[in-house]
Order: C-alpha cells, then sequence, then structure tokens
C-alpha cells in the first residue's frame, strides 16, 4: 500500500462523483497522484456554487464521506456546461469505492487538495466495504445523476442571472463573476 493518500475537499454529493467516474476537476500534479492508492472524498458544506442538487452533500463539513481505490488520473473531458476541458483539471478515476462517515479528516487547508500519510488518517482500508464502480456507458444517462435541462437562452437576462450561467461554464462561484456593461 502506497504510504500518501490523496485527500479532497468537495461540494459534490457522492451520486455525482459515482456517476462522473470518480472525483474530478482538480487542478494537481498529476504523477504525485497516481502514486496514491487511495483518495479520499471530505465535505465542503459550505460551498456557495449554485450548480443544482450535486452541490448538496447530508455530511458534516469536513467529514470524510468517501474512499476510492485509485485506478487513473487522466485530464477532465468537456462536460455540458463546458464544451472544452478545464485546462490543467484532472479525474482522479475509481475502481472501487467505499462509503464512510468519519468526522473532521479536513483540516482546514487552503488548498482543496492535500497528501496525507496512511498512518496520520488512522483509516484501516482493509476493513472498509469496497464496492465496483458503477459501468460507464458513453452518452448513457447515468443511474445516480440526471443532468439539469438546458434552459432556453432566448430572452433578456438579469445580472443575477447572467453570474450564474457563467459561474456554471466557469466551474466557479456565482460571486466570482464580475460583469461590465460599457454602453
Amino acid at each position: 500500500m502506497s504510504q500518501e493518500i490523496a485527500v479532497v475537499f468537495t461540494a459534490k454529493s457522492t451520486e455525482r462523483i459515482l456517476a462522473e467516474g470518480g472525483t474530478s476537476a482538480w487542478r494537481l500534479d498529476r504523477n504525485h497522484a497516481r502514486r496514491c492508492e487511495f483518495v479520499i472524498c471530505t465535505r465542503n458544506a459550505h460551498a456557495k456554487w449554485e450548480q443544482g442538487d450535486w452541490t448538496e452533500g447530508t455530511e458534516a463539513h469536513h467529514t470524510a464521506f468517501l474512499v476510492g481505490k485509485i485506478s487513473d488520473v487522466v485530464p477532465c473531458e468537456p462536460t455540458p456546461e463546458n464544451d472544452e476541458a478545464p485546462d490543467n483539471r484532472f479525474l482522479i478515476k475509481f475502481s472501487e469505492f467505499a462509503r464512510v462517515n468519519i468526522p473532521d479528516v479536513w483540516t482546514g487547508d487552503r488548498n482543496p487538495i492535500k497528501y496525507r500519510s496512511a498512518q496520520d488518517l488512522g483509516i484501516d482500508f482493509s476493513t472498509l466495504k469496497w464496492e465496483p464502480m458503477p459501468l460507464e456507458t458513453k452518452n448513457a444517462p447515468s443511474p445516480f445523476f440526471e443532468a439539469p435541462t438546458p434552459k432556453s437562452t432566448v430572452g433578456a437576462l438579469t445580472m443575477a442571472e447572467a453570474k450564474k450561467g457563467l459561474a456554471l461554464t466557469f466551474n466557479v462561484p456565482p460571486d466570482s463573476i464580475e460583469i461590465t456593461i460599457r454602453g
């Protein structure tokens, strides 16, 4: 077993992570992450993204809720919200996963991905109940996540609607969007 474990701080639900084949859109050192045997997903319950139900997990803030056996680390693919793959972002693919409920695994670091030693975490990975990943089928709806129906883009938008749409496109919180109107 690898001595280092990748730990991520995410707002995505278990269902969304499984639908994507693993935990995604991370800026990381691909070679470093590939050397890890496991990734632990911890809950960011204070995310201000408004991207649908997938941002709402029921776990307590900083709690580990999902462990994945890393099968690969690959560049992110385009999404329905963004037809180009995000630069320097990766999907940490799982071969198997286990549901856990371990409070206070995330220690409040600024970077949403970090590497910790297996000894530090105190988790016995051999005792977890491992489940196989759902089969991935290109262009088929996921049994775990149904993408929202796109809204019509015809008509006037409020500033809040424009910011929300741009936030989805660029995978950032709406309050990170600034709009300047010149006229």
